[in-house]
């Protein structure tokens, strides 16, 4: 970690994960965009329309923890590297499914590029890693603000490639494929220390039990799976409800352009928030975010109505997600991250995973047209907003000095 004052090694990390979220992160706006849609072409059921989406979220669940202490052992670059082959491998055996009509070799790419999708998760981690106290907050938020290209990049390629070949959206897959071919290079300009041996020795001084017992992490975690698995789970059937309203892809593509954009745009200012107004209440902000989204979306299916809800979801997630991880990386010492980030992810990804398989079938199984199932997705996100604020206000209201300041 960073001496005091001396960020000059994190800010050079940070360029380079900035350059791998808008290069190998276009893959993800790319996926999310045309996954459900060539689910639902190649599914003989619409149920499981989604399907491809949440095999990519289970991917990264289940990766989440073996990702994270294989960084602890070997270090960043080598766990990102495995990340980049898995989006490799997993964007050739989706190309693969589409061009042989197999919806079960589709789900396995996709599977497969969940492993990209865990990887991705740790660069903010990695942000963190060599910051001093102060900068850590505005190194997460301006890798996370690298996401930015991505939601601009990602979908032109889709509106470019989608129909460029006879198979729908075979393109698309195989420029995933370059991306993560090319942007894995990136990687060999990172500069992320292994933990030193001689701090593993403290890795035992709290159990599993203890760290998820610590109230700052355990609020942390609960606001992080919220923040994203509530995002994930309107997103996913945004695509399939923009097209079953009447409206093209090319507009379900703009739509989620938008979303991702108000994803990540609020990150070149959310660190300097965090640093003057506490995680806590950038978090709160966030889940105020989510709820209001809720709200416009069950208010009608016009165009604008989706533009204006994506955009809340994104801002949400924005300020959610990245003040949970900023909360997270203050509660804990650095030679537990490999545990906690693991243990984090694992919750994380887990509460998308479910969130994912619950948005194909609310979308598409509880009524029998796009707008029933879109307002069923959209009452499901209140109760867990509800959880997550309760356990906010609970830790706002009963401050804890047990976290890192280091």
């Amino acid at each position: 970690m960073s001496t005091k004052g001396d960020n000059h090694l994190a800010k050079r990390n940070v360029a380079v994960l900035i350059c791998a979220q808008a290069i190998l992160g276009s893959q993800m706006p790319m996926i999310f965009t045309v996954g459900g849609l060539a689910g639902q072409s190649l599914a003989s059921n619409a149920c499981f329309a989604t399907l491809p989406i949440s095999m990519i979220v289970l991917g990264s669940m289940i990766t989440a923890s073996p990702l994270s202490n294989l960084m602890q052992k070997f270090g960043r670059k080598f766990g990102f590297f495995i990340g980049a082959i898995g989006g490799f491998t997993g964007g050739i055996i989706g190309a693969v499914g589409l061009a042989t009509g197999s919806f079960y070799i589709f789900l396995l790419g996709s599977f497969l590029t969940g492993i990209y999708m865990s990887a991705q998760g740790f660069y903010r981690f990695a942000a963190a890693d060599t910051a001093t106290k102060s900068f850590r907050p505005k190194a997460i938020s301006y890798v996370m603000a690298g996401g930015l290209a991505s939601a601009i990049i990602g979908p032109q390629i889709v509106k470019i490639s989608a129909e460029a070949m006879v198979i729908p959206f075979l393109g698309t897959y195989i420029a995933v494929v370059i991306l993560n071919f090319v942007g894995s290079f990136l990687f060999l300009f990172l500069k992320v220390p292994k933990l030193e041996k001689k701090n593993t020795y403290d890795l035992d001084k709290r159990s599993h039990k203890q760290l998820l017992s610590t109230p700052r992490i355990a609020v942390a975690m609960i606001c992080a799976m919220v923040s994203y698995a509530m995002m994930n789970l309107v997103m996913t059937s945004t695509p399939l409800a923009v097209v079953g309203c009447g409206y093209s892809p090319s507009d379900a593509a703009n739509v989620v352009s938008a979303h991702v954009i108000a994803m990540f745009l609020p990150s070149f200012f959310t660190g300097h928030l965090i640093t003057r107004y506490g995680e806590e209440l950038i978090v709160c902000v966030g889940l105020f975010f989510l709820a209001f989204a809720g709200i416009v979306a069950l208010s009608g299916v016009q165009l604008e109505n989706f533009f204006i809800a994506l955009i809340f979801i994104g801002l949400g997630w924005n300020f959610g997600f990245i003040g949970s991880t900023t909360l997270l990386t203050n509660s804990h010492s650095e030679a537990e991250r490999g545990r906690i980030q693991g243990m984090n992810d694992l919750f994380v990804f887990g509460g998308v995973t479910v969130a994912s398989f619950s948005s194909g079938g609310l979308m598409n199984c509880t009524g029998g047209d796009h707008l029933t199932g879109w307002t069923a997705v959209n009452l499901a996100i209140f109760p867990m907003l509800l959880i997550a604020g309760v356990a906010l206000v609970w830790l706002m209201r009963n401050k804890n000095p047990n976290y890192i300041n280091s």
